[in-house]
């Protein structure tokens, strides 16, 4: 593991204790914690042969730019790094700026203009020396990447590099991981305790959000799906929700993600309305469970991701398959390795082992082969010393609502 990714921060790191909230109006990372993330991309910046970076973000999106600076992407937002020169940021729109400047750590905010990437283009080719070369870091469209790869020359994408440094998550990044965890445990928790026959998905969104509203959270997302057990014809979550109304005899599931300023938690579970679980309900909640515990058991530092992949087996010795990943990195995005089942393979299985310091979602989200029945089951959890730890309180198992 590289020094820019050790979980191990640099001296009072780990001391400074501006995320709680009765010292600062906003939660904050020490400015130890940031010096180290900025470190890292200038040792990125370095090994790639480019003296200036690009972070872009628009439409909420491109984690790098808040990693960096603190401040969330809203409509529109890009970082300048150049080492030795303070941190530059532009955002979008105009009222967003004096948010920004109370948000933003050690940088100078200022509007973007007209064009937020004509501005760009005239900070950077003002440091831009003949010879050096200009990264970039996130979802920066054609368009805009055509004009400004004709202002500042061709631009070197760093996003893979970006991804690697997220892979491996600071005590920091962890502690905020767990607050995100305990207010996503809230919401499963307040959906366990009001759902009710005759709530339609939109009321269960309702429920779940106001859950965690007042303590800082936001919605990452929030998917829902519920069929009845006897007649089937749902197997994994919607990302939208419907008007469709529970009923007794139903079986609910769910993956629930509340933010905290940058980070997610991720929790899935199952419910049964009113009713206790059919046959195939409680082999298919079996499974999972099995499979779960299977994963969780290979999950420590060493072990490589494709040990995961085969300790899944049990899902398809029982009979079923699975529609979502099996497991995923996360924190910070959507993260490697992104890994499926031998009946429903994903992405390529990567050449990679587990580190301390990783979150990954264990998500067994097991079906049957038909694709009309499915349960949900999992959490987050980071691995940590000889094995690993569950960032989730709240308790597995397919339980009973009314």
């Amino acid at each position: 593991m590289s020094p820019a990714a050790s979980s191990t921060p640099p001296a009072g790191a780990s001391s400074d204790k501006r995320v709680a909230r009765d010292t600062d109006p906003f939660p904050r990372f020490s400015e130890g914690e940031l010096q180290r993330r900025l470190h890292a991309v200038h040792d990125v910046m370095g090994t790639a042969g480019v003296e200036h970076l690009v972070a872009y973000g628009s439409e909420r999106t491109g984690s790098a730019v808040q990693w960096l600076s603190e401040w969330p992407v809203t409509r529109e937002a890009a970082l300048v790094v150049t080492p030795g020169e303070p941190l530059h940021l532009l955002v979008q729109h105009y009222n967003h700026l004096p948010n920004a400047r109370r948000i933003a750590s050690d940088c100078e905010v200022e509007w973007g203009g007209p064009s937020t990437i004509t501005r760009l283009g005239e900070i950077v080719g003002a440091r831009l020396n003949e010879g050096q070369r200009v990264g970039v870091v996130g979802p920066l469209g054609h368009r805009d990447h055509q004009d400004l790869a004709g202002s500042l020359g061709d631009l070197v994408s760093l996003d893979r590099d970006y991804q690697r440094l997220r892979l491996v998550k600071s005590r920091q990044e962890i502690e905020r991981l767990q607050v995100a965890a305990r207010l996503s445990d809230m919401a499963v928790g307040a959906i366990a305790a009001e759902a009710r026959v005759g709530m339609d998905e939109r009321r269960l969104a309702a429920i779940m959000e106001s859950a965690y509203l007042a303590e800082g959270g936001t919605n990452h997302i929030h998917y829902f799906a519920a069929t009845s057990m006897a007649d089937p014809d749902v197997c994994v979550p919607s990302q939208f929700q419907s008007t469709r109304r529970l009923q007794a005899g139903d079986v609910l599931f769910c993956e629930i993600s509340a933010a905290f300023w940058g980070y997610a938690g991720q929790v899935l579970r199952s419910f049964t309305i009113e009713a206790d679980p059919t046959p195939l309900y409680a082999d298919l909640h079996m499974a999972a469970d099995a499979a779960f515990d299977a994963i969780a058991a290979v999950t420590r530092p060493g072990t490589h991701v494709r040990d995961l992949v085969e300790a899944s087996s049990v899902i398809e010795e029982m009979g079923f398959t699975i529609y979502d990943d099996l497991v995923h990195g996360y924190g910070g995005g959507y993260l490697p390795p992104v890994l499926g089942t031998r009946s429903r393979p994903n992405l390529p299985t990567p050449d990679m082992v587990l580190e301390e310091g990783m979150t990954l979602v264990i998500q067994p989200n097991v079906i049957t082969t038909d694709e009309k029945a499915g349960v949900q089951t999992g959490h987050l959890v980071v691995v940590s010393g000889d094995g690993h730890r569950p960032l989730h309180d709240v308790p597995r198992g397919l339980r009973r609502i009314g």
